[in-house]
């Protein structure tokens, strides 16, 4: 199998894992989510079954590991933030503290998905002719719709930014019940639904097509995780509809339990993330 002959897996125009041949007869196995998060390309001798990872450079691995730590902290803490401000919603004061608390996490969310970003961008690429991760000079963004980890990421980071007007906005006071279903409730479905994309892909990134269970991959775990907060939130954003005729919610305890659930999970996806870098 010659890098001519490579075997591709994925999902449509995506190719998610790598296989060719080496000119020295060894084969050597891309895959874009361990390649991104760990730095890692695998190596199999002519003939054999077992694999040897070969590491990318030390700078793009310390590159990784650090945004690796600043998504994982920025989605921890952003995720906390969300469940208290959910608390403070369904028991605590009905002021501008919650919003206030909302605003906050949404900036860690934020931080974390610039960084995932950050981390497709700048992440190690496959060498045909060595078999190897070569690194490339740091970038603060790039367009490349082509790849599923820059794509999954971009949507993420697009949804982090959406949730952002929302929860600027929630901060207004004396709102019409049109205004609030308009500059509230209107973005923070349309951040669900960009969650929920986002995930998707994400899924089909470490599944390398039709997702499955893979309870021994680590990255399975993160990214299914995260899909379920994701399907919590968009349960949240539904039940808080604000009635035109009455001017109340369509279920208050369902958008905060909702909302504090799928924060929860998130925050649980980002410690998780700690475990899952170079």
């Amino acid at each position: 199998m010659s890098r001519t002959e490579a075997r591709s897996e994925g999902a449509g125009p995506f190719t998610t894992r790598l296989t060719w041949r080496l000119r020295d007869g060894r084969t050597a196995v891309w895959e874009s989510r361990r390649a991104r998060k760990r730095g890692l390309l695998s190596v199999r001798e002519p003939g054999g079954t077992a694999a040897r990872s070969r590491r990318a450079d030390t700078v793009s691995i310390g590159r990784l590991r650090r945004l690796n730590t600043v998504a994982a902290t920025a989605f921890t803490v952003g995720g906390a933030l969300f469940a208290l401000g959910a608390g403070v919603a369904q028991y605590g004061s009905h002021g501008s503290s919650g919003a206030w608390i909302y605003f906050v996490g949404g900036l860690f969310f934020n931080t974390g998905g610039y960084a995932s970003l950050l981390q497709a961008v700048n992440a190690p690429r496959q060498d045909s002719e060595s078999g190897v991760l070569a690194g490339r000079r740091w970038r603060w963004w790039s367009y490349e719709p082509g790849r599923i980890d820059w794509l999954s990421t971009f949507v993420l980071f697009v949804g982090t930014l959406v949730f952002g007007v929302n929860l600027l906005d929630s901060l207004l006071q004396g709102l019409s019940v049109q205004q609030v279903n308009r500059l509230i409730w209107a973005p923070d479905l349309v951040g669900c639904a960009l969650f929920l994309v986002s995930g998707h892909l994400a899924l089909v990134e470490v599944c390398h097509g039709r997702p499955r269970v893979l309870a021994h991959e680590v990255g399975w775990w993160i990214v299914a995780i995260n899909q379920l907060g994701s399907v919590l939130f968009l349960v949240s954003a539904l039940a808080a509809f604000t009635r035109p005729e009455t001017g109340s919610l369509v279920n208050i305890d369902i958008a905060n339990w909702g909302t504090l659930a799928g924060a929860l999970c998130f925050s649980a996806g980002g410690v998780i993330q700690f475990f899952e870098r170079p």
